[in-house]
């Protein structure tokens, strides 16, 4: 049989100067080198000086742009390309923007009926105004423990703290701080944890297994999700069918009303009563080898490079 797929000129972006870098070069190369076994030519570039110029000469066929961290999922890279009339995998700038910042993803998801943990977002420059002791005492009035505390932007749970006694609240706001001027402190809820990668291989979205995580240290912390051996994933998740059901749908569902495409993880927990509680959303996902959306593509009985040369046709459909 003849094969009839159109050889593509690929750049691969990934890198950066985000502290995701390094998860940025792992996901890019195992793109990179899905789409060289299918025949593309392929190249992986830094998202520097000279990327826009070395685009604007090149003109290739597609950009798939692996990057974490503000760089590649903040939107601004995003609308660039869009400038440019590149056609790129991933959200465009406006959904990428409103799902990059958690406080605001947890608005919109609320307001479409799902349920988000209890929260309040915090500016630096809130402490410094209202007082650190005060400010910290009227978050556990209200929110009690156990807390997660998280810079409002970011991934790869950098900056991200449990907290189980009140006494550790403010070294975890301090931590968060670290990466970014606003804080998220969200009430902890306890269950299962899951993520749901959303994909549209040309037929529209569809979610993929829920993967659920269970890390050897009860945290699902950096060191957790790209150390091998530091935690076990079930995939698909160890959920009732209807609890399975209700995840997948709801996984979709936001992943819509964030007006996200092409692909997505939307992390859950899932509550004591079975219902799906939406954390953040992640609008390009780690694609490494301990990565979650990699391993629910394979349990679906899926092929990674198939799936990404997918991903990059319907990327180049949409831009026309």
């Amino acid at each position: 049989m003849t094969d009839t797929r159109a050889t593509r000129t690929v750049v691969v972006l990934a890198g950066g100067i985000s502290h995701e870098r390094d998860v940025s070069l792992r996901s890019g190369r195992r793109v990179a080198d899905s789409l060289l076994a299918r025949g593309h030519r392929v190249t992986m570039r830094e998202p520097d000086s000279s990327l826009l110029a070395f685009l604007e000469s090149s003109a290739p066929d597609l950009v798939w742009p692996a990057l974490h961290g503000a760089s590649g999922e903040d939107g601004s890279l995003r609308a660039l390309l869009d400038a440019q009339g590149i056609a790129y995998v991933g959200s465009e700038a406006a959904a990428a923007q409103l799902a990059w910042h958690k406080p605001t993803a947890k608005v919109l998801v609320s307001r479409a009926g799902f349920q988000t943990p209890g929260s309040i977002t915090l500016p630096r420059e809130t402490f410094r105004e209202l007082g650190a002791t005060q400010v910290l005492d009227g978050v556990l009035k209200h929110l009690g423990t156990p807390l997660v505390v998280k810079p409002a932007m970011g991934g790869s749970a950098q900056g991200v703290t449990v907290v189980a006694e009140a006494s550790d609240l403010p070294r975890a706001v301090v931590d968060a701080y670290t990466y970014g001027d606003i804080g998220l402190i969200e009430k902890k809820v306890l269950g299962t944890e899951v993520s749901v990668g959303v994909i549209d291989t040309g037929e529209g979205p569809f979610s993929l297994p829920a993967v659920e995580i269970v890390p050897r240290s009860g945290v699902y912390s950096f060191e957790a999700r790209y150390s091998a051996g530091e935690t076990q994933f079930f995939t698909p998740a160890r959920l009732d069918a209807s609890v399975a059901a209700a995840a997948s749908e709801a996984a979709l569902a936001i992943h819509q009303t964030l007006g996200l495409r092409h692909l997505s993880r939307i992390d859950l927990i899932i509550d004591s009563s079975g219902t799906p509680r939406f954390l953040e959303a992640n609008v390009m996902p780690g694609l490494t080898e301990t990565s979650l959306v990699p391993q629910a593509i394979l349990a679906a009985g899926l092929d990674l490079g198939a799936v990404y040369e997918a991903l990059g046709e319907v990327a180049i459909r949409d831009a026309r």
